[in-house]
Parts: C-alpha cells; sequence; structure tokens
C-alpha cells in the first residue's frame, strides 16, 4: 500500500509538472522579429533597437531577419502567415493600409496582432547637394516646366513613399506622371541612388535621408506634413509653403499575426510602454532623427484603421487603388 500511495503521489507531482511546464512564461526560447524592409534603413535600425531592449527585458534573444521584396509585401506576409505562437514578430508599417486597395490581399491589418506603435514620422522631400532648387516651390515648379525629367523614388510603386510624392503633385495641380518612380528595396538604396545621381529625389523621412544630409551630399528641402516636426524643426511643411492638406503620416509598430495569445499581446504592450519611457531608447531615436511615438494596442489600431481610410481615398483619387468587384 505503501509503494502504491508513493507511486501515486510521484505521478501527481509529475503532472502538476507538465501542467507547469505547459503553463510557462512567454518567452522560453528566441523570438523572430521580421523587418519587411532593407538592412541600414529606418526601420531596420528601429527594429534593432527595439530587439535590443526587448532582450534586456525578457532574457531571450530577438533575432531580427529582413525580409525584403515587393515593397514590403514579402515581409509583412511572412508576419502575418507566422504561427501565432509569439515566438514570430515583426515591425510593420503604413503600407499594410495600402495593399489591399492595390488588389493584393494577405497583408492588411486584420491579418495581425496589433501590439502597439512607437515611431511616426513624416515624409521628407530629399534632392542631391547641389541639386539647383533651394526650396521645395523651385523643385515643383521645375516638375511642372520639366515633365518626366524629374526621377523619384523611395520604396515600391504604390507605397506610401510614392503615394505622398504625387498626392502632393496632384493636389498642386500637376501631372501625378510629371515625375516618374523608380522603384526601389528601401530608402537605404535610394538615397544611394540619389547621391550617384540615377534619380533626383527621394521621398523618405529626414531621418533615413539625415546621414548623407549630414555628409554633405543631400538636402531636405521640406516635409510632407500639416505639422512641424520637433526632430527637424526648421523644416517647413508642404502645407504651410503650398496652402493645402496632404499629410500621409507613416508609422513604425510592433505586431504579430492575428490571433497572438492575449497574454503575450499584453506582455509586450507593456514592455514597449516601458522602451519608449527609457532614456536609452530616447536618446538612440533621437540621435537618428527619429521620433518617440508611443501607443498601445488598442489606440495604435484605431490609428491603422483611420490611416487606411485616408490614404485609400487619396489612392483612388491618383489612380492607384483597384476596383473593387
Amino acid at each position: 500500500m505503501k509503494n502504491a500511495i508513493v507511486a501515486v503521489s510521484a505521478g501527481v507531482f509529475a503532472l502538476c509538472g507538465l501542467a507547469g511546464a505547459a503553463q510557462a512564461e512567454w518567452p522560453e526560447r528566441a523570438v523572430t522579429i521580421v523587418v519587411p524592409w532593407s538592412a541600414g534603413g529606418g526601420t531596420d535600425a528601429t527594429a534593432r533597437t527595439l530587439a535590443q531592449q526587448l532582450e534586456e527585458r525578457f532574457g531571450q534573444p530577438f533575432n531580427v531577419v529582413n525580409r525584403t521584396g515587393g515593397g514590403g509585401l514579402v515581409g509583412h506576409i511572412t508576419i502575418a502567415n507566422a504561427p501565432a505562437d509569439g515566438y514570430t514578430l515583426g515591425v510593420i508599417t503604413i503600407e499594410t493600409t495600402m495593399y489591399k486597395a492595390q488588389g493584393i490581399p494577405g497583408a492588411e491589418p486584420e491579418n495581425y496582432t496589433l501590439i502597439g506603435r512607437f515611431n511616426a514620422d513624416p515624409i521628407g522631400i530629399n534632392v542631391r547637394a547641389d541639386a539647383p532648387y533651394e526650396t521645395v516651390e523651385d523643385l515643383v515648379e521645375y516638375v511642372k516646366a520639366n515633365p518626366g525629367e524629374i526621377k523619384a523614388s523611395g520604396a515600391n510603386r504604390g507605397g506610401l513613399s510614392h503615394l505622398a510624392w504625387v498626392g502632393l503633385l496632384k493636389e498642386l495641380g500637376s501631372d501625378t506622371e510629371a515625375s516618374p518612380w523608380v522603384a526601389s528595396a528601401g530608402s537605404s538604396p535610394a538615397m544611394q541612388q540619389l547621391a550617384a545621381g540615377a534619380i533626383d529625389v527621394v521621398s523618405t523621412s529626414p531621418a533615413e535621408a539625415r546621414t548623407l544630409v549630414e555628409a554633405g551630399e543631400a538636402k531636405t528641402l521640406a516635409v510632407i506634413s500639416g505639422e512641424r516636426t520637433e526632430v527637424f524643426p526648421d523644416l517647413p511643411t508642404t502645407d504651410e509653403v503650398f496652402g493645402i492638406k496632404w499629410s500621409p503620416l507613416p508609422f513604425r509598430g510592433l505586431a504579430g499575426p492575428a490571433d497572438l495569445p492575449e497574454e503575450v499581446t499584453s506582455t509586450l504592450s507593456s514592455a514597449l510602454a516601458e522602451i519608449t519611457a527609457d532614456p536609452d531608447f530616447k536618446e538612440f531615436m533621437a540621435s537618428r532623427g527619429f521620433s518617440v511615438a508611443y501607443q498601445d494596442a488598442a489606440t495604435f489600431t484605431d490609428t491603422v484603421m483611420t490611416s487606411r481610410t485616408g490614404l485609400v481615398e487619396a489612392m483612388k483619387a491618383v489612380g492607384l487603388a483597384v476596383e473593387e468587384k
């Protein structure tokens, strides 16, 4: 009898151990963070700093992996199609609000669990330092007077960088094809093309242009926004210069595939709130010219949905949205 009791007790303890293992707190192992844009760009840089902060808090590796192609589509699809277990996350950008309108399903906001936003910066208009125009007015007038001559880039055709630029031209009464768009894998290669003289304008954030600007190879003429940015307060906005209202605001946010466990979402959202308040993170972001703009999961979701509504309407206006059947 005594041996039977011991055996039963051992079995109970074994079962308890298994239950404890099954309910172990996330993360138990390394986590992958997918970045849909090229290494060296702003999304990549901020993601790697975020990953470092997450490693320090959770004691597990957070490995950044770049999955580029298709104007961010490859990486965004990778995030959406990952197992919903918290071990594959990603940094999503505003392009997720535009893919479906382009006839590309599978990477719209509903395909993700939105954990929180950590950055939002306006897009800037960047040209070579030796370009003959000193102001954004000069550039736009040149585009109007010389259709087809000024080539622009910043990401894929139909992406936010493209939409921001052609939307500005449309708002100013110019043909949206007056400045041909050259697709690129992201801001970093586009800026290199600018420096090499292969293109004339890069539509991307001042932060992502900062290295070449500080090296004296490029200059930022203005930001496509309704408000000046605190990080670059001397840059004029296109709204104030031209008296228009066109302000497509990019974001970077942490997300996972749809149906991520609530405990994982909650844990990460709380960690993201701490990280965005961390002096080291703020110092890094400021040093690279990035704003820190935290939103929790619910607020971030509202922002994304609102952004989608406005951008889809803008895409329709410039002929970049497919007709729904």
